[in-house]
């Protein structure tokens, strides 16, 4: 307030000012150095109450969920609680304006509710409102209101104290609710590190030591879960099952799906060997898990390392390639039936079953490595992808996985890869 109206106020006023001021610093006082919320508030609330030198105080809290007010606080109430929509009352007023409501009459104001009085018994001569705001983004925390004011009328002082102390009560629950968001987060990040680890031992660590055979797997989640799959499994009698299956969509919903794809297909080639058996039956399990337009490509392949023969059958995924080296050309493992989950009863065909020669690779990858893009929007595409093929036709499947991974990431610089990237491939040498 400015200071030469505070000389000219009667000394009895002047007083009443400077203890409602003293009040203010004990609340920014409170506010400063209790880290209990419950009794920050009380002390806000208790000292606007005798800073105002009003009867009664009540502060209000905002319930998002419910867009309703509910007492937080109250220096004296007949009954438990009070809630209230935001359409009602002047408390109602208050937050749906986030202005200050100085009414000195409320039963002649057409925003007044008289539900309260009526149920509490209580007279409300008197109202003085303000709104409590977030700090941070100015969203809606609650109301600070009192009630009939002992002496005189509550003027353009008692409006600038009450929104000084409405401040001070917005400063300690938007602190709150800071702690609750950081708790919130720091638990979702330990689960979504649980999850990581659970996911990165689905991945195969150990390549199988299969005479004649090298094997490599890469991944890369684009979030800290992802929805792709590879797999290396014994499957029939000595012969080994490559698959590769990618969940649409990413991150956790995707990766919960790859897990359930992944324990049930596990659980299939215990009894099954033949890829377009297990596709069939993958699909007719899944087919609950994949409503709402969810879906999964997938590739099942069975080498036999005795003959070199590979048999396989492909739910819509690419790309799935046989490098023959000797020809120099690539053949694709087209698909033989529709994604998992598009269909309820699927039934899968056989690919062109085919040898594995010395020096070939069956490449088995996700879409992600050939739609990821660059700064100029190019993808890294499958033309590309058979470009490091041929030029490390020598190497061995470790070193191809390698220079795939080294030419698409340099491919792609700082524009980050929008789907799940992985690799999985297989050289006989």
């Amino acid at each position: 307030m400015d200071r030469d109206l505070l000389e000219l106020l009667p000394p009895e006023e002047l007083r009443d000012r400077l203890r409602g001021l003293y009040r203010l610093l004990d609340a920014t006082r409170s506010v400063a150095s209790e880290v209990d919320l419950d009794k920050t508030l009380e002390t806000i609330v208790r000292d606007a109450c005798k800073a105002l030198d009003c009867d009664r105080a009540t502060l209000y809290q905002y319930d998002a969920e419910r867009n309703e007010l509910y007492t937080r606080f109250v220096t004296e109430l007949e009954i438990s609680e009070i809630r209230r929509p935001l359409e009602h009352g002047i408390s109602g007023y208050v937050a749906r304006s986030l202005k200050v409501a100085n009414i000195a009459d409320p039963a002649s104001d057409p925003r007044w509710d008289d539900d309260v009085d009526r149920r509490t018994g209580y007279r409300t001569r008197s109202i003085l409102a303000a709104p409590l705001t977030s700090p941070r983004d100015g969203s809606l925390l609650g109301v600070l209101q009192v009630l009939n004011k002992l002496e005189g009328k509550l003027d353009t002082f008692d409006e600038e104290l009450i929104q000084a102390f409405s401040r001070h009560a917005a400063v300690a629950l938007d602190r709150a609710r800071m702690v609750v968001e950081l708790r919130a987060r720091e638990r979702s990040a330990y689960s979504l590190n649980i999850a990581r680890s659970i996911q990165r031992s689905f991945i195969p660590s150990q390549m199988p030591e299969v005479p004649g055979y090298q094997f490599a797997v890469w991944c890369y989640p684009n979030e800290e879960v992802g929805g792709d799959y590879c797999d290396i499994v014994p499957i029939g009698d000595d012969g080994i099952g490559l698959v590769i299956a990618d969940v649409s969509g990413h991150g956790l919903g995707p990766s919960l799906l790859m897990a359930s794809v992944r324990a049930a297909f596990r659980a299939l080639v215990l009894k099954h060997a033949a890829p377009e058996e297990l596709l069939a039956l993958l699909e007719r399990l899944m087919a609950y898990d994949l409503r709402d337009s969810k879906f999964v490509t997938m590739v099942v392949a069975q080498l036999d390392p005795r003959t070199h023969r590979v048999s396989y059958a492909n739910a819509g995924h690419a790309p799935a390639l046989h490098y023959f080296a000797a020809a120099d050309r690539f053949m694709p493992l087209t698909s033989t039936g529709l994604p998992i989950g598009l269909s309820s009863d699927e039934q899968y065909a056989q690919g062109p079953p085919f040898v594995m020669e010395a020096g070939d690779v069956l490449l088995l990858c996700t879409d992600g490595i050939v739609d990821a893009t660059n700064a100029a929007r190019e993808h890294f595409g499958e033309e590309r992808l058979k470009q490091v093929v041929r030029h490390a036709r020598k190497a061995s499947a470790a070193e191809l996985v390698d220079q795939i991974t080294q030419r698409l990431m340099a491919h792609v610089g700082d524009h980050t890869p929008t789907d799940d990237l992985t690799i999985l491939a297989v050289k006989r040498v």
